[in-house]
This record gives structure tokens, C-alpha cells and sequence, in this order.
């Protein structure tokens, strides 16, 4: 049996890392792609854990953006990106823009991954296409497809200011493909499509960076997504201010009473000191 004075102080240190969670919570309530961090019950039982934290995976609400280029993912999944080492990154967080050499990519620089479509808008696996029947039916299903990813490039003509040389504009449509429009927008040919993925177990996944995850073997391997996709507008936190307000309160007095025995645990201590050193 743990000793109280000891599991008083280690219950003190966890409800300050509590309430330091919390505030990072409140404090980013507005911030795109934020995720809300939970202390679990684990934090408090044999002592303080000080990053035993489980994230909210819930959708935000959704913010317009800065521009066409940023998106929104309505539904659960994960935009899935790539940095330079190849390694497969997901997120939540939409904020993606076009380089100077037409490369979609995110703020961190890692690259927006999609498929390669025909003129039918199906997806391109070598020389074979994939049926966007098939495709649907997968990702409701929460299958997968092994397809390789590619880069999204739309760069621009130099010569004649078109974006791969052919069209006037690109738009992207609520399933993630991305339609290059020419003839005055009477024409739309689809290019892309962004690439979503799931998981059967999302809270699993390892936070290596704010907003940017990566698969554990508690996640599990990656799924198709099926979330719908919406241009213009980015997510923000899904941190409930109303409910960290809640937990601040009590953690509050969770400190309140672990400070009264801890100084209670004092004055017994320097009673019994009384006492020896007095007989």
C-alpha cells in the first residue's frame, strides 16, 4: 500500500499537469487543427504519469480559409501527406497551397498525396483503372484499395499561363477529385483525386507533432476515407471550452483538497517529531 503522504504529492504533480492540459485546451480553442488532449484516468492511479494523454479525434467546426486551395474534411479520416524521407504523415488540418513549381503541399512543406485519374475520373493503378463503384464500396465498407499515392502538381505554363499547360482554372469537388476547367469552366476534366484515409481505431494514432500523426500498431493499418471534402474552408480545434471549464473546476478542487492533506500530513509529521524528540 502506497504511503498517503506520497500519493498525496504524486496526486498534487498530476492535478498541475491536469490543469496545465487544460489550459493548452482553452488556450487553443481557435487554432486550425488542433486536437483536445484528455488525461485519462490512468494519470492518477500509482502516481503521476505526466504524458499519459489520450487525444479527441472529433471533427471541428469548420473556418473559411485563406483561399480555394485550403480544405475541410467533413466526416472522419485524414488527409494523407508525405514528407521528404517518403514517410506517411495524416492529418486534419487542410491548410494546403500550391508552391512555385505547382506542388500542392502543406505548411510544414510535406506534400499533399492523391491518385492519378483518367478522363472518366477513375482512379489509375498502373495501366488499369479502379471503378469508382468499386472505390465507394471500399471505402464504406472500411476496406482498403493497395494503390500507389503520387504528388498533386498543377504547375503553370510559363508560355501561355495555364495550369499544366491546358487549363484556365482547377476546382475541387466535394469527393477530393480536382477537375482542371478550360473553354470558359465549359469544360472539366478530372485530374486528381486527394487522398483520404481512416482508421479503425484513430485514437491509436501517435501525435509527432501538432496536428500531424502517424500510425501505431494500436491504430492499425490505414483505411480508405470517406469523409466529403470542401474547398475554401479549414477545421479548427475541436476543444470544448464549455467542458474544459468543467474539468478546470475540477481539478480546482481536486488541488484544493490534495494541498489540505498534504499540510495535514505536515502537522502530523512534526507532531510525532514533537513527540520523540520530547520524550
Amino acid at each position: 500500500m502506497n504511503d498517503s503522504f506520497i500519493t498525496a504529492l504524486n496526486t498534487q504533480f498530476a492535478t498541475v499537469n491536469w490543469i496545465d492540459v487544460i489550459a493548452d485546451n482553452m488556450t487553443n480553442v481557435y487554432t486550425p487543427g488542433f486536437r483536445e488532449k484528455q488525461v485519462n484516468f490512468k494519470t492518477f492511479l500509482g502516481g503521476a504519469i505526466a504524458d499519459d494523454y489520450d487525444k479527441k479525434i472529433s471533427q471541428g467546426k469548420s473556418t473559411p480559409g485563406t483561399s480555394n486551395e485550403n480544405l475541410f474534411l467533413e466526416g472522419k479520416g485524414f488527409f494523407l501527406v508525405k514528407n521528404a524521407e517518403g514517410k506517411s504523415i495524416y492529418t486534419r488540418l487542410g491548410e494546403f497551397t500550391f508552391d512555385g513549381e505547382g506542388v500542392y503541399k502543406d505548411r510544414n512543406g510535406n506534400t499533399v498525396q492523391g491518385y492519378i485519374l483518367n478522363d472518366k475520373g477513375e482512379i489509375m493503378q498502373g495501366t488499369k483503372s479502379i471503378s469508382a463503384d468499386l472505390y465507394q464500396q471500399t471505402a464504406l465498407k472500411g476496406g482498403s484499395l493497395d494503390i500507389p499515392t503520387t504528388n498533386i502538381k498543377m504547375w503553370i505554363d510559363p508560355n501561355n499561363g495555364k495550369y499544366l499547360g491546358k487549363y484556365d482554372d482547377y476546382e475541387i469537388k466535394g469527393d477530393g477529385t480536382i477537375y482542371g476547367k478550360a473553354d470558359g469552366g465549359k469544360r472539366m476534366v478530372p485530374l486528381y483525386r486527394i487522398t483520404t484515409r481512416n482508421f479503425h481505431n484513430s485514437a491509436g494514432l501517435y501525435e509527432f507533432k501538432s496536428g500531424q500523426f502517424i500510425e501505431t500498431e494500436a491504430s492499425g493499418k490505414p483505411v480508405i476515407g470517406c469523409g466529403e471534402i470542401r474547398s475554401g474552408l479549414l477545421e479548427l480545434s475541436n476543444a470544448d471550452f464549455k467542458g474544459n471549464i468543467s474539468y478546470y473546476q475540477m481539478a480546482k478542487l481536486q488541488m484544493e483538497v490534495t494541498n489540505k492533506l498534504i499540510s495535514t500530513q505536515k502537522e502530523l509529521l512534526q507532531e510525532a517529531l514533537r513527540l520523540v524528540s520530547g520524550s
